[in-house]
């Protein structure tokens, strides 16, 4: 009997979908052909590698108490892990550069993992809520990002850091989303700006996400329990004058599409996300001839493409859906495979150690304060509780994106409020990128 148990408790434990001794046993063989020197290269080798090693650490991340609950759990892990395991040489060289030649030259995984989630986030979406809060929900947003820009940039002077250095190496990218969403692609708009390439950028950045990651959920458990009055307190109701939540709710139409899993509609999503990119593409580069001395990135172009599709209703609903539908299984199958991408990669070692400092810490604090305060002023301007607004529009802004969310809202007990998050993570993070953009293009020479 208690053998039986225990046989069942292993084959109850999963990694990756898959019970834990048919994961053992695929772990054995991938690294037994990665240490003797036969892995295929290219994706087939590549793939097999990369979704081993990320789900073993994510697991870890997301079972070790405080790396899960403060520093991003799963994520931070990974490219950690990664980025340590090649400081300390332990990859054999065929299989970097074997990674390399499809992940990292020309951005080939990451152009299509962006692509996906941003066309599946954004069609995904509620409409009506997205139509609905930007009257009030995208000035909030706004404050948020300027106030948070004003902090980090006066402190940044303040300590000799640098101005320019702080707002685009510190500030965009805590307030962009996370990693996925916000450092990675905001890496490869600098790396096309020509200021520094992405491995450079990811690793001073990567710090930057994860300590304003923390310092998010943190002040999400302490400011709801310092300020009580119900004039600044919502009690986890966002609208001043109330609002019906169920508004705020997916259609049920919406829910039973989404659930119904069809082949063929992942491949319309593949196919419509990369035509969105293309179109980016197309943009960007006519906006390039105009000749405006601003560069803007196609994943800006994208984004605007993308928004306006879902406002109008352009795209039957169908097809939204399938879109959405292959942004989750890219999210949930191989967003693990890209961050060790990002630690072999882009990830290095030296540069995070030598960027690390006393100032670095303090720069990632005042950020994520200043984008409590922007969203909380804002808010309180437009009807929203300043508490609420201070937490979803600006503590969900500087988070790590989905993950964050959950554990922001869970600290300050307020997950009622997820749709609203979401705007943040995926609209908001979409905004900064379009932001980013355009002060690359702007200050990028100054760097």
């Amino acid at each position: 009997m208690n053998e039986q148990g225990a046989r069942g408790g292993i084959w109850n434990y999963k990694l990756y979908g898959l019970p834990f001794p048919y994961f053992l046993l695929i772990t054995v063989v991938v690294l037994a052909a990665t240490f003797l020197g036969v892995l295929p290269s290219g994706m087939a080798g590549g793939f097999a590698l990369m979704i081993v090693l990320g789900t073993i650490l994510n697991e870890i991340g997301d079972k070790t108490p405080i790396v899960r609950s403060y520093l991003g759990g799963g994520a931070i892990v990974i490219i950690f892990g990664v980025g340590l395991m090649q400081y300390f040489k332990l990859f054999p060289e065929y299989v970097v550069t074997s990674i390399n030649d499809f992940f990292k030259p020309t951005g080939a995984f990451l152009d299509f993992y962006i692509a996906a989630l941003i066309t599946g986030s954004i069609l995904g979406m509620n409409r009506k809520l997205l139509v609905k809060a930007a009257a009030r929900y995208f000035p909030t947003i706004f404050g948020c990002i300027a106030v948070s820009f004003l902090f980090a940039a006066v402190i940044g002077a303040i300590t000799g850091y640098g101005v320019v250095k702080t707002l685009l190496l510190i500030a965009l990218p805590i307030i962009g989303g996370g990693m996925g969403a916000g450092a990675v692609p905001l890496s490869k708009i600098f790396e096309s700006g020509g200021s520094m390439t992405a491995a450079e950028a990811i690793s001073i950045m990567t710090p930057a996400v994860a300590i304003g990651n923390a310092v998010s959920i943190v002040l999400g458990g302490l400011i709801v329990k310092m300020i009580t009055s119900r004039k600044w307190n919502g009690q986890g109701q966002l609208i001043a004058r109330g609002v019906d939540p169920t508004e705020m709710e997916i259609s049920e139409e919406m829910k039973a599409a989404r659930d119904r899993i069809d082949l063929g509609q992942l491949g319309i999503g593949l196919l419509v996300s990369t035509t969105f990119f293309a179109f980016g593409q197309v943009v960007a580069r006519g906006w390039s001839a105009l000749g405006t001395g601003i560069s803007i990135h196609a994943y800006a172009w994208m984004i605007i493409t993308v928004a306006i599709f879902k406002i109008f209703k352009i795209l039957p609903e169908k097809y939204e859906v399938a879109c959405y539908q292959w942004f989750q299984f890219i999210m949930k199958n191989l967003t693990g495979a890209l961050l060790v991408g990002i630690g072999l990669c882009y990830l290095n070692l030296d540069t995070v150690i030598n960027s690390f400092s006393l100032t670095y810490l303090v720069l990632c604090l005042v950020t994520v304060i200043g984008a409590f305060l922007g969203a909380a002023i804002v808010g309180k301007l437009v009807g929203f509780y300043p508490v609420e607004s201070g937490i979803t529009a600006g503590l969900c802004m500087s988070n790590m994106g989905g993950t964050g969310d959950v554990a922001v809202l869970s600290a300050a007990n307020r997950m009622e409020l997820m749709p609203f998050a979401q705007i943040s993570s995926r609209l908001g993070g979409a905004i900064i990128l379009i932001i980013g953009s355009i002060m690359l293009s702007l200050l990028g020479n100054l760097l």
